[in-house]
Protein backbone atom coordinates (compact mmCIF):
# COMPACT_ATOMS: atom_id res chain seq x y z
CA UNK A 1 0.00 0.00 0.00
CA UNK A 2 1.60 3.30 -0.59
CA UNK A 3 2.39 5.67 1.91
CA UNK A 4 -0.50 7.98 0.50
CA UNK A 5 -2.75 5.79 1.53
CA UNK A 6 -1.67 5.90 5.43
CA UNK A 7 -2.68 10.10 5.54
CA UNK A 8 -6.50 10.93 5.66
CA UNK A 9 -7.31 14.10 4.52
CA UNK A 10 -10.28 16.06 7.19
CA UNK A 11 -12.88 17.87 5.65
CA UNK A 12 -11.50 21.01 5.48
CA UNK A 13 -10.64 21.23 1.73
CA UNK A 14 -8.85 24.27 0.46
CA UNK A 15 -10.74 25.64 -3.43
CA UNK A 16 -7.42 23.84 -4.79
CA UNK A 17 -6.82 20.71 -2.48
CA UNK A 18 -7.53 17.90 -4.43
CA UNK A 19 -4.45 15.25 -3.59
CA UNK A 20 -3.33 14.23 -7.07
CA UNK A 21 -4.23 17.06 -9.50
CA UNK A 22 -4.70 16.59 -13.40
CA UNK A 23 -1.52 17.65 -15.23
CA UNK A 24 -2.42 18.81 -18.66
CA UNK A 25 0.14 21.10 -18.40
CA UNK A 26 0.16 24.43 -20.11
CA UNK A 27 1.57 24.07 -23.36
CA UNK A 28 4.52 26.13 -22.59
CA UNK A 29 7.90 25.12 -20.95
CA UNK A 30 7.21 25.93 -16.86
CA UNK A 31 10.98 26.79 -16.89
CA UNK A 32 11.04 28.88 -19.54
CA UNK A 33 10.75 32.60 -18.37
CA UNK A 34 8.63 35.66 -19.96
CA UNK A 35 10.78 38.44 -20.81
CA UNK A 36 8.96 40.60 -18.43
CA UNK A 37 10.50 38.25 -15.84
CA UNK A 38 13.90 37.60 -17.12
CA UNK A 39 16.20 39.98 -15.49
CA UNK A 40 18.83 39.60 -18.38
CA UNK A 41 16.72 41.14 -20.89
CA UNK A 42 16.83 45.20 -20.02
CA UNK A 43 14.27 47.14 -20.18
CA UNK A 44 15.13 48.77 -23.63
CA UNK A 45 14.47 45.69 -25.24
CA UNK A 46 10.86 45.12 -23.68
CA UNK A 47 7.51 45.97 -25.46
CA UNK A 48 5.18 48.48 -23.96
CA UNK A 49 3.28 45.76 -22.23
CA UNK A 50 5.95 43.64 -21.03
CA UNK A 51 7.49 46.72 -19.45
CA UNK A 52 3.95 47.62 -17.80
CA UNK A 53 4.10 44.07 -16.64
CA UNK A 54 7.95 44.64 -15.38
CA UNK A 55 6.84 47.81 -13.51
CA UNK A 56 4.20 45.49 -11.71
CA UNK A 57 6.34 42.98 -10.18
CA UNK A 58 8.44 45.16 -8.97
CA UNK A 59 6.12 46.77 -7.40
CA UNK A 60 5.00 43.68 -5.64
CA UNK A 61 8.54 43.44 -4.63
CA UNK A 62 8.89 39.92 -6.61
CA UNK A 63 11.36 41.57 -8.91
CA UNK A 64 14.81 43.36 -9.16
CA UNK A 65 13.60 45.88 -6.08
CA UNK A 66 12.57 43.24 -4.61
CA UNK A 67 16.11 42.15 -3.83
CA UNK A 68 16.75 45.17 -2.78
CA UNK A 69 13.47 45.17 0.15
CA UNK A 70 14.03 41.92 0.97
CA UNK A 71 11.32 41.01 -0.67
CA UNK A 72 10.39 37.02 -2.21
CA UNK A 73 13.81 36.92 -4.22
CA UNK A 74 16.10 38.15 -6.50
CA UNK A 75 15.63 37.10 -10.18
CA UNK A 76 13.60 34.06 -10.95
CA UNK A 77 16.14 32.28 -13.21
CA UNK A 78 18.94 32.71 -10.37
CA UNK A 79 16.00 30.46 -8.29
CA UNK A 80 15.65 27.94 -11.17
CA UNK A 81 20.05 27.94 -11.19
CA UNK A 82 20.15 27.23 -7.68
CA UNK A 83 17.13 25.60 -6.37
CA UNK A 84 16.04 22.73 -9.34
CA UNK A 85 15.01 19.16 -8.33
CA UNK A 86 17.93 16.72 -7.17
CA UNK A 87 20.73 19.83 -7.22
CA UNK A 88 19.10 20.62 -3.55
CA UNK A 89 18.24 17.72 -1.91
CA UNK A 90 21.10 15.69 -3.07
CA UNK A 91 23.30 18.79 -2.00
CA UNK A 92 21.53 18.93 2.10
CA UNK A 93 22.28 18.01 4.99
CA UNK A 94 19.89 18.39 7.97
CA UNK A 95 22.24 19.93 10.99
CA UNK A 96 20.41 20.17 14.01
CA UNK A 97 21.11 23.28 16.57
CA UNK A 98 20.23 25.97 19.19
CA UNK A 99 21.08 29.59 18.91
CA UNK A 100 20.00 30.53 22.35
CA UNK A 101 22.04 29.34 25.27
CA UNK A 102 23.55 30.73 28.35
CA UNK A 103 26.53 30.38 30.61
CA UNK A 104 28.62 31.17 33.61
CA UNK A 105 29.34 34.83 31.34
CA UNK A 106 25.44 35.59 31.91
CA UNK A 107 24.64 37.30 34.93
CA UNK A 108 21.99 34.50 35.03
CA UNK A 109 23.60 31.77 33.91
CA UNK A 110 25.32 29.29 35.80
CA UNK A 111 27.16 26.39 33.45
CA UNK A 112 30.51 26.74 32.06
CA UNK A 113 30.82 26.50 28.18
CA UNK A 114 31.93 23.27 27.98
CA UNK A 115 29.01 22.07 30.37
CA UNK A 116 26.52 23.33 27.40
CA UNK A 117 28.41 22.52 24.72
CA UNK A 118 29.00 18.59 25.82
CA UNK A 119 25.60 18.24 26.93
CA UNK A 120 24.07 19.97 23.21
CA UNK A 121 26.34 17.50 21.38
CA UNK A 122 25.24 14.08 23.33
CA UNK A 123 21.27 15.32 22.64
CA UNK A 124 22.45 15.50 18.69
CA UNK A 125 23.29 18.68 18.46
CA UNK A 126 25.46 19.46 14.93
CA UNK A 127 25.57 23.26 16.18
CA UNK A 128 25.08 25.84 18.84
CA UNK A 129 25.25 29.31 19.60
CA UNK A 130 26.39 31.00 22.99
CA UNK A 131 24.85 34.11 23.26
CA UNK A 132 25.55 35.69 27.46
CA UNK A 133 23.05 38.15 28.24
CA UNK A 134 24.33 42.18 27.11
CA UNK A 135 25.16 44.16 30.28
CA UNK A 136 27.62 46.67 31.08
CA UNK A 137 30.12 44.08 32.77
CA UNK A 138 29.55 41.44 29.57
CA UNK A 139 30.46 44.41 27.51
CA UNK A 140 33.15 45.51 29.25
CA UNK A 141 34.95 42.01 30.04
CA UNK A 142 32.71 39.53 29.38
CA UNK A 143 32.51 39.27 25.63
CA UNK A 144 36.20 38.88 25.57
CA UNK A 145 36.56 36.47 28.09
CA UNK A 146 34.18 33.77 26.91
CA UNK A 147 35.95 33.65 23.72
CA UNK A 148 38.62 31.51 24.51
CA UNK A 149 36.58 28.88 26.54
CA UNK A 150 34.19 28.87 22.93
CA UNK A 151 37.36 28.15 20.70
CA UNK A 152 38.62 25.44 23.41
CA UNK A 153 35.44 23.85 23.13
CA UNK A 154 35.67 24.03 19.32
CA UNK A 155 38.77 22.07 19.80
CA UNK A 156 37.28 19.13 22.34
CA UNK A 157 34.13 18.74 20.80
CA UNK A 158 34.91 18.37 17.25
CA UNK A 159 31.25 16.85 16.01
CA UNK A 160 29.46 20.05 17.07
CA UNK A 161 29.97 23.70 15.57
CA UNK A 162 30.15 26.55 18.12
CA UNK A 163 29.41 29.76 17.80
CA UNK A 164 30.14 32.77 19.42
CA UNK A 165 26.82 35.44 19.93
CA UNK A 166 25.34 37.43 22.29
CA UNK A 167 21.73 38.14 23.74
CA UNK A 168 21.11 41.58 22.81
CA UNK A 169 18.91 43.60 24.63
CA UNK A 170 17.20 45.08 21.63
CA UNK A 171 16.68 49.01 22.16
CA UNK A 172 12.96 49.97 23.10
CA UNK A 173 12.26 45.97 22.44
CA UNK A 174 13.01 42.51 23.92
CA UNK A 175 15.53 39.98 23.41
CA UNK A 176 17.25 38.85 19.93
CA UNK A 177 20.21 36.35 19.34
CA UNK A 178 23.19 38.29 17.55
CA UNK A 179 26.22 35.97 16.27
CA UNK A 180 29.09 36.05 13.72
CA UNK A 181 31.05 33.71 11.52
CA UNK A 182 34.60 32.62 13.10
CA UNK A 183 36.88 35.02 12.55
CA UNK A 184 39.89 37.38 13.73
CA UNK A 185 37.53 39.99 14.12
CA UNK A 186 34.65 38.36 16.14
CA UNK A 187 35.35 39.38 19.99
CA UNK A 188 35.82 43.16 18.31
CA UNK A 189 33.18 43.43 16.75
CA UNK A 190 30.78 42.05 19.26
CA UNK A 191 32.25 43.92 21.51
CA UNK A 192 31.72 47.54 19.59
CA UNK A 193 28.18 46.00 18.86
CA UNK A 194 27.25 45.53 22.60
CA UNK A 195 28.71 48.78 23.65
CA UNK A 196 27.67 51.05 21.18
CA UNK A 197 23.93 49.32 20.56
CA UNK A 198 23.02 47.73 23.72
CA UNK A 199 19.65 48.79 25.51
CA UNK A 200 20.79 48.23 28.68
CA UNK A 201 24.21 49.45 28.08
CA UNK A 202 23.16 52.59 26.40
CA UNK A 203 20.49 52.83 28.58
CA UNK A 204 17.92 52.76 25.69
CA UNK A 205 15.27 49.88 27.06
CA UNK A 206 12.24 52.48 27.10
CA UNK A 207 9.75 52.44 23.97
CA UNK A 208 10.71 55.75 22.08
CA UNK A 209 11.32 56.72 18.68
CA UNK A 210 15.08 57.36 19.31
CA UNK A 211 15.53 54.05 21.05
CA UNK A 212 13.66 52.17 18.04
CA UNK A 213 16.17 54.45 15.78
CA UNK A 214 19.36 52.77 17.89
CA UNK A 215 18.04 49.33 17.07
CA UNK A 216 17.62 49.54 12.94
CA UNK A 217 21.04 51.28 13.43
CA UNK A 218 22.10 48.53 15.35
CA UNK A 219 21.15 45.71 12.60
CA UNK A 220 22.97 48.30 10.06
CA UNK A 221 26.08 48.25 12.07
CA UNK A 222 26.04 44.53 11.47
CA UNK A 223 25.43 44.64 7.90
CA UNK A 224 28.33 47.00 7.32
CA UNK A 225 30.30 45.28 9.53
CA UNK A 226 30.25 42.16 6.47
CA UNK A 227 30.13 44.47 3.84
CA UNK A 228 33.20 45.83 4.81
CA UNK A 229 34.47 42.13 5.30
CA UNK A 230 35.19 42.93 9.32
CA UNK A 231 33.10 39.50 9.30
CA UNK A 232 32.69 37.20 7.08
CA UNK A 233 29.04 36.96 7.73
CA UNK A 234 26.04 37.70 11.17
CA UNK A 235 23.03 37.03 11.87
CA UNK A 236 19.87 38.68 13.99
CA UNK A 237 17.20 36.69 15.28
CA UNK A 238 14.50 38.02 17.72
CA UNK A 239 14.01 36.10 20.65
CA UNK A 240 10.66 35.33 22.62
CA UNK A 241 9.45 37.96 20.85
CA UNK A 242 5.42 38.05 22.19
CA UNK A 243 6.92 37.15 26.16
CA UNK A 244 6.27 40.78 27.29
CA UNK A 245 4.35 42.43 24.34
CA UNK A 246 7.20 45.22 23.66
CA UNK A 247 8.13 43.46 20.02
CA UNK A 248 5.70 45.92 17.87
CA UNK A 249 4.49 44.66 14.61
CA UNK A 250 6.48 48.15 13.07
CA UNK A 251 9.58 46.84 14.66
CA UNK A 252 9.40 43.65 13.66
CA UNK A 253 9.35 44.91 9.94
CA UNK A 254 11.64 48.20 11.07
CA UNK A 255 14.55 45.38 11.47
CA UNK A 256 13.74 43.16 8.78
CA UNK A 257 13.20 45.76 6.38
CA UNK A 258 16.61 47.86 7.10
CA UNK A 259 19.07 44.61 6.41
CA UNK A 260 16.86 41.70 5.68
CA UNK A 261 20.18 39.80 5.12
CA UNK A 262 20.83 39.77 8.90
CA UNK A 263 17.42 40.47 10.99
CA UNK A 264 15.76 37.00 9.18
CA UNK A 265 13.75 35.68 11.57
CA UNK A 266 12.32 34.99 15.16
CA UNK A 267 11.61 32.31 17.83
CA UNK A 268 8.77 30.53 16.90
CA UNK A 269 8.63 28.77 20.42
CA UNK A 270 10.89 29.93 23.02
CA UNK A 271 13.33 28.15 25.68
CA UNK A 272 12.64 27.06 28.99
CA UNK A 273 9.31 24.69 28.08
CA UNK A 274 9.64 23.03 31.56
CA UNK A 275 8.82 26.07 33.20
CA UNK A 276 5.06 25.35 33.48
CA UNK A 277 5.12 21.55 35.04
CA UNK A 278 3.71 21.46 38.50
CA UNK A 279 4.80 21.35 41.77
CA UNK A 280 6.84 19.36 43.10
CA UNK A 281 8.13 18.53 39.26
CA UNK A 282 9.01 21.80 38.64
CA UNK A 283 8.68 25.56 39.07
CA UNK A 284 4.92 25.97 38.18
CA UNK A 285 5.11 28.69 36.28
CA UNK A 286 4.51 28.70 32.70
CA UNK A 287 5.86 27.28 29.37
CA UNK A 288 8.98 29.86 27.92
CA UNK A 289 8.22 31.53 31.44
CA UNK A 290 5.27 33.40 29.65
CA UNK A 291 3.34 34.38 32.59
CA UNK A 292 3.27 38.14 31.96
CA UNK A 293 0.91 40.71 31.21
CA UNK A 294 0.86 43.94 29.69
CA UNK A 295 2.79 46.67 31.01
CA UNK A 296 4.05 50.38 30.01
CA UNK A 297 6.27 49.44 26.80
CA UNK A 298 3.74 47.07 25.44
CA UNK A 299 2.14 47.50 22.17
CA UNK A 300 -1.69 48.27 23.12
CA UNK A 301 -2.71 46.25 19.89
CA UNK A 302 -1.87 43.07 21.48
CA UNK A 303 -5.17 40.71 22.76
CA UNK A 304 -4.09 39.39 26.01
CA UNK A 305 -3.83 35.81 24.91
CA UNK A 306 -0.56 36.66 23.40
CA UNK A 307 1.09 37.13 26.54
CA UNK A 308 0.95 33.20 26.75
CA UNK A 309 2.04 30.18 24.72
CA UNK A 310 0.31 27.79 22.55
CA UNK A 311 1.25 24.17 22.17
CA UNK A 312 4.62 25.55 23.70
CA UNK A 313 4.64 28.03 20.25
CA UNK A 314 4.96 32.04 20.80
CA UNK A 315 1.65 33.33 19.80
CA UNK A 316 2.90 35.37 16.52
CA UNK A 317 4.14 32.11 15.05
CA UNK A 318 1.06 29.80 16.39
CA UNK A 319 -1.74 31.89 15.62
CA UNK A 320 -2.63 31.33 11.66
CA UNK A 321 -3.36 34.46 9.74
CA UNK A 322 -1.50 36.15 12.86
CA UNK A 323 1.75 37.78 12.80
CA UNK A 324 4.10 36.13 11.27
CA UNK A 325 1.54 35.43 8.95
CA UNK A 326 1.07 38.79 7.79
CA UNK A 327 4.63 38.81 7.49
CA UNK A 328 5.11 36.33 4.82
CA UNK A 329 1.33 37.96 2.86
CA UNK A 330 3.62 40.74 2.00
CA UNK A 331 6.00 38.51 0.35
CA UNK A 332 9.08 39.25 3.63
CA UNK A 333 10.71 36.30 4.17
CA UNK A 334 10.49 35.94 7.99
CA UNK A 335 12.24 32.67 9.54
CA UNK A 336 11.34 30.59 12.78
CA UNK A 337 13.81 28.86 15.47
CA UNK A 338 13.08 27.06 18.10
CA UNK A 339 15.40 26.72 21.35
CA UNK A 340 16.53 25.94 25.09
CA UNK A 341 17.06 29.39 26.35
CA UNK A 342 19.05 27.25 28.58
CA UNK A 343 20.44 29.11 32.24
CA UNK A 344 19.75 26.39 34.77
CA UNK A 345 18.45 23.00 33.76
CA UNK A 346 15.14 21.14 35.34
CA UNK A 347 16.76 18.19 38.08
CA UNK A 348 20.47 19.19 37.70
CA UNK A 349 22.46 19.20 40.73
CA UNK A 350 25.03 21.85 39.88
CA UNK A 351 24.93 25.34 41.75
CA UNK A 352 26.77 27.99 41.51
CA UNK A 353 30.24 28.04 43.33
CA UNK A 354 30.39 31.61 44.44
CA UNK A 355 27.78 33.96 45.35
CA UNK A 356 26.64 36.06 43.28
CA UNK A 357 29.24 39.18 43.47
CA UNK A 358 31.60 37.11 41.70
CA UNK A 359 30.23 38.16 38.44
CA UNK A 360 30.74 41.73 38.62
CA UNK A 361 34.32 41.21 39.92
CA UNK A 362 35.24 38.73 37.34
CA UNK A 363 32.35 39.11 34.56
CA UNK A 364 31.65 35.33 35.30
CA UNK A 365 30.30 33.58 37.41
CA UNK A 366 32.32 31.27 39.77
CA UNK A 367 32.38 27.40 38.24
CA UNK A 368 29.32 25.67 39.26
CA UNK A 369 29.51 22.77 41.98
CA UNK A 370 27.92 19.78 43.13
CA UNK A 371 24.67 20.74 45.18
CA UNK A 372 24.26 17.22 46.98
CA UNK A 373 20.59 17.04 44.85
CA UNK A 374 18.65 17.73 42.30
CA UNK A 375 16.87 21.02 41.61
CA UNK A 376 13.52 20.79 40.34
CA UNK A 377 13.01 24.57 40.68
CA UNK A 378 14.16 25.62 37.27
CA UNK A 379 12.37 25.40 33.82
CA UNK A 380 14.97 24.66 31.49
CA UNK A 381 15.91 21.80 29.05
CA UNK A 382 19.68 20.80 28.06
CA UNK A 383 20.51 22.28 24.39
CA UNK A 384 19.11 19.77 21.97
CA UNK A 385 17.10 17.61 24.62
CA UNK A 386 13.53 18.99 23.93
CA UNK A 387 13.68 21.62 21.41
CA UNK A 388 15.58 21.67 17.74
CA UNK A 389 15.63 23.58 14.51
CA UNK A 390 17.18 22.02 12.18
CA UNK A 391 18.51 23.87 8.97
CA UNK A 392 19.50 22.53 5.60
CA UNK A 393 23.13 22.99 5.28
CA UNK A 394 25.26 22.59 1.88
CA UNK A 395 27.82 21.28 4.06
CA UNK A 396 29.17 20.79 7.77
CA UNK A 397 30.70 23.96 8.39
CA UNK A 398 29.59 27.89 9.82
CA UNK A 399 29.10 29.95 6.70
CA UNK A 400 26.72 26.95 5.55
CA UNK A 401 25.06 26.98 8.73
CA UNK A 402 24.65 30.54 8.58
CA UNK A 403 23.68 30.47 4.82
CA UNK A 404 20.57 27.62 5.22
CA UNK A 405 19.32 29.92 7.95
CA UNK A 406 19.22 32.87 5.85
CA UNK A 407 17.90 31.03 2.89
CA UNK A 408 14.69 29.67 5.39
CA UNK A 409 15.77 26.19 4.95
CA UNK A 410 14.37 25.54 8.38
CA UNK A 411 12.20 23.58 10.46
CA UNK A 412 11.74 23.23 14.48
CA UNK A 413 10.08 20.26 16.75
CA UNK A 414 9.64 20.29 20.13
CA UNK A 415 10.51 16.63 21.69
CA UNK A 416 11.28 14.58 18.75
CA UNK A 417 8.21 14.53 17.30
CA UNK A 418 9.67 13.36 13.92
CA UNK A 419 12.77 12.20 12.84
CA UNK A 420 13.32 14.09 8.92
CA UNK A 421 11.29 16.34 7.12
CA UNK A 422 11.46 16.74 3.00
CA UNK A 423 9.47 19.35 2.03
CA UNK A 424 9.66 20.91 -1.92
CA UNK A 425 6.96 22.82 -3.74
CA UNK A 426 7.53 21.53 -7.19
CA UNK A 427 5.70 22.19 -11.53
CA UNK A 428 3.23 19.57 -11.71
CA UNK A 429 2.47 19.98 -15.53
CA UNK A 430 4.35 18.86 -19.04
CA UNK A 431 8.22 20.30 -19.12
CA UNK A 432 10.77 20.19 -17.24
CA UNK A 433 10.04 20.58 -13.81
CA UNK A 434 11.14 23.16 -11.54
CA UNK A 435 11.26 22.47 -7.50
CA UNK A 436 12.62 24.46 -4.65
CA UNK A 437 13.31 23.35 -0.54
CA UNK A 438 11.91 25.41 2.36
CA UNK A 439 12.26 28.86 2.01
CA UNK A 440 12.28 28.98 -1.87
CA UNK A 441 10.63 30.82 -4.35
CA UNK A 442 9.03 28.80 -7.13
CA UNK A 443 8.80 31.05 -10.18
CA UNK A 444 6.62 29.60 -12.54
CA UNK A 445 4.96 30.89 -15.71
CA UNK A 446 0.93 31.80 -14.68
CA UNK A 447 -1.41 28.68 -15.09
CA UNK A 448 1.19 25.84 -14.08
CA UNK A 449 -0.19 23.16 -12.18
CA UNK A 450 1.60 23.21 -8.56
CA UNK A 451 1.82 20.56 -5.83
CA UNK A 452 3.61 20.79 -2.66
CA UNK A 453 5.28 17.20 -1.97
CA UNK A 454 6.27 16.08 1.85
CA UNK A 455 8.17 13.59 2.79
CA UNK A 456 8.13 12.72 7.03
CA UNK A 457 10.42 9.83 8.45
CA UNK A 458 8.65 9.36 11.65
CA UNK A 459 10.15 8.88 14.90
CA UNK A 460 11.81 5.62 15.58
CA UNK A 461 13.45 5.58 18.61
CA UNK A 462 12.76 7.47 22.30
CA UNK A 463 12.87 10.79 23.02
CA UNK A 464 14.92 11.97 26.06
CA UNK A 465 11.37 11.59 28.21
CA UNK A 466 12.01 7.56 27.10
CA UNK A 467 8.89 7.25 24.35
CA UNK A 468 8.61 7.32 20.36
CA UNK A 469 6.11 10.01 19.75
CA UNK A 470 3.46 9.17 17.21
CA UNK A 471 2.72 12.10 15.22
CA UNK A 472 -1.07 11.95 14.45
CA UNK A 473 -2.03 15.18 12.24
CA UNK A 474 -0.32 17.21 9.50
CA UNK A 475 -1.71 20.42 8.49
CA UNK A 476 -0.83 22.73 5.67
CA UNK A 477 -1.11 26.45 6.22
CA UNK A 478 -1.68 28.63 2.85
CA UNK A 479 -1.80 32.27 2.09
CA UNK A 480 -2.23 34.88 -0.43
CA UNK A 481 0.74 37.41 -0.77
CA UNK A 482 -0.55 40.27 -1.20
CA UNK A 483 2.39 43.16 -0.91
CA UNK A 484 3.37 45.60 1.89
CA UNK A 485 0.54 46.78 4.23
CA UNK A 486 -0.73 49.97 4.16
CA UNK A 487 0.08 49.58 8.19
CA UNK A 488 2.72 48.75 9.66
CA UNK A 489 1.31 47.39 12.64
CA UNK A 490 -0.89 44.92 11.17
CA UNK A 491 -0.32 41.71 12.54
CA UNK A 492 -3.66 39.58 10.72
CA UNK A 493 -3.92 38.65 7.42
CA UNK A 494 -7.67 37.35 6.09
CA UNK A 495 -6.62 34.86 3.33
CA UNK A 496 -3.97 32.70 5.54
CA UNK A 497 -6.04 29.72 6.74
CA UNK A 498 -5.84 25.73 7.00
CA UNK A 499 -5.83 24.48 3.54
CA UNK A 500 -5.48 20.80 4.23
CA UNK A 501 -5.22 18.15 7.40
CA UNK A 502 -4.16 15.04 6.50
CA UNK A 503 -4.24 12.43 9.59
CA UNK A 504 -1.33 10.22 10.21
CA UNK A 505 -1.68 6.33 10.67
CA UNK A 506 1.73 4.86 10.25
CA UNK A 507 3.68 4.49 12.97
CA UNK A 508 6.76 4.18 11.43
CA UNK A 509 8.96 4.26 8.33
CA UNK A 510 8.01 7.41 6.37
CA UNK A 511 4.60 9.22 5.42
CA UNK A 512 4.72 10.63 1.96
CA UNK A 513 1.86 13.64 0.97
CA UNK A 514 1.05 15.70 -1.92
CA UNK A 515 -1.21 18.47 -1.38
CA UNK A 516 -1.83 20.19 -4.99
CA UNK A 517 -2.17 24.29 -4.92
CA UNK A 518 -3.73 23.55 -8.36
CA UNK A 519 -3.10 26.17 -11.97
CA UNK A 520 -1.06 29.19 -10.33
CA UNK A 521 -3.04 32.15 -10.95
CA UNK A 522 -1.80 34.35 -7.99
CA UNK A 523 1.43 34.59 -5.74
CA UNK A 524 0.77 32.43 -2.50
CA UNK A 525 3.07 30.49 0.02
CA UNK A 526 2.69 27.32 2.14
CA UNK A 527 3.93 26.16 5.47
CA UNK A 528 3.63 22.94 7.56
CA UNK A 529 3.20 22.02 11.14
CA UNK A 530 2.22 18.60 12.78
CA UNK A 531 0.90 17.76 16.06
CA UNK A 532 1.24 14.12 18.34
CA UNK A 533 -2.85 15.25 18.31
CA UNK A 534 -3.15 15.30 22.46
CA UNK A 535 -4.22 19.20 22.75
CA UNK A 536 -6.40 20.88 20.38
CA UNK A 537 -8.53 24.04 19.90
CA UNK A 538 -9.94 26.43 17.26
CA UNK A 539 -7.25 29.11 16.24
CA UNK A 540 -7.89 32.14 17.96
CA UNK A 541 -9.23 34.05 14.11
CA UNK A 542 -11.97 31.04 14.29
CA UNK A 543 -12.33 27.60 13.36
CA UNK A 544 -13.21 28.75 9.99
CA UNK A 545 -9.40 29.29 9.86
CA UNK A 546 -7.75 27.02 11.94
CA UNK A 547 -10.25 24.42 13.25
CA UNK A 548 -7.85 22.14 15.49
CA UNK A 549 -4.81 24.69 16.56
CA UNK A 550 -2.46 24.42 19.36
CA UNK A 551 -4.63 24.79 22.61
CA UNK A 552 -3.22 27.54 25.14
CA UNK A 553 -0.79 26.01 27.66
CA UNK A 554 -2.46 26.15 31.11
CA UNK A 555 0.08 28.30 33.84
CA UNK A 556 1.66 25.86 36.10
CA UNK A 557 0.02 22.82 34.99
CA UNK A 558 1.33 22.29 31.54
CA UNK A 559 3.78 18.79 30.65
CA UNK A 560 5.46 19.73 27.41
CA UNK A 561 5.97 16.02 26.73
CA UNK A 562 2.38 15.70 26.64
CA UNK A 563 2.09 19.02 23.84
CA UNK A 564 4.04 17.87 20.98
CA UNK A 565 4.69 20.25 17.85
CA UNK A 566 6.64 20.45 14.87
CA UNK A 567 6.61 23.60 12.45
CA UNK A 568 8.13 24.46 9.02
CA UNK A 569 9.07 27.25 7.56
CA UNK A 570 7.02 28.67 4.15
CA UNK A 571 7.51 27.98 0.72
CA UNK A 572 6.49 30.85 -1.81
CA UNK A 573 4.55 30.09 -5.49
CA UNK A 574 4.89 32.70 -7.88
CA UNK A 575 3.45 33.38 -11.42
CA UNK A 576 4.77 35.13 -14.30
Amino acid sequence: MSDHHHAHPHAHPHPHTHAHPHTHGTGSDPAELPPSADLSVPDTELSQAELSRRSMLRGAGLLGAGLAAGNVLATPQAAAKAETGSAYRGGLQWLAGDHHIHTQYSNDGKYRVIDQVRHGNAYGLDWMVITDHGNVTHAKIGVEKVNPDIVAARESVRGTLVFQGLEWNIPAAEHGTVFVHPGRNEVDVLKEFENSYDGKVADAEDSTPQNEALAIAGVNFLSDAVKSKRLQDALFLANHPSRKGIDAPHEIRGWRDAAPHIAVGMEGAPGHQAAGLPEPYGMARARGLYDNSPGAGSFPGYPLESYRTFGGFDWMTSTVGGLWDSLLAEGKPWWITANSDSHHVIGDTAKRGAPDEHYEQHGKHADPVYSGGPDFTEGDFWPGYYSRTHVGARGFDYAAVMEGIRAGRVWVDHGGLIAGLDVSLRTAGRGPQRAVPLGGMLHARRGTPVELAVTIRLADTPNWAQFVPKLARVDVIRGSVTGPVDDADAFTTPDTKVARSFEIEKTSGTVTLTYSLGRLDQPCYVRLRGTDGKRSAPGLLGEHIDPHGPKMDVMADSDPWEDLWFYSNPLWALPL
